[in-house]
């Protein structure tokens, strides 16, 4: 499906496994007018989940899992890496890759 002329088009992820901080929507508004064109359902789920989670980390797991929902449910790319892993079509990666990751991510929050 083609963006509109008033519409920016969408950008493929960086890395199809991986959803950084970066990509996807950045505020709040962002998040609930993309979820708003997955259903309403979808925003008043989030809007509920939201209000229920207390401030910090359990806010942020809240929207983290939104924007994962948006990633997984609109964008091809993403869906095909989850397939192709399921599927055993994708090597795995070496622990000491996912060891040197995790060490440039900092100290765990």
């Amino acid at each position: 499906m083609s963006a509109l002329p008033h519409e920016t088009p969408p950008r493929a992820y960086a890395d199809p496994y991986r959803i950084e901080e970066w990509e996807g929507p950045q505020t709040l508004a962002e998040l609930r007018a993309e979820l708003a064109l997955l259903g309403a359902a979808e925003v008043v789920a989030f809007n509920a989940r939201l209000d229920a989670a207390k401030f910090g980390t359990a806010q942020a797991e809240v929207i983290a899992d939104a924007r994962r929902t948006l990633a997984l449910r609109t964008r091809p790319e993403v869906r095909a890496a989850i397939a192709a892993s399921l599927a055993g079509e994708t090597e795995t990666a070496p622990v000491a890759d996912l060891y040197a990751y995790l060490e440039t991510q900092g100290p765990a929050r």
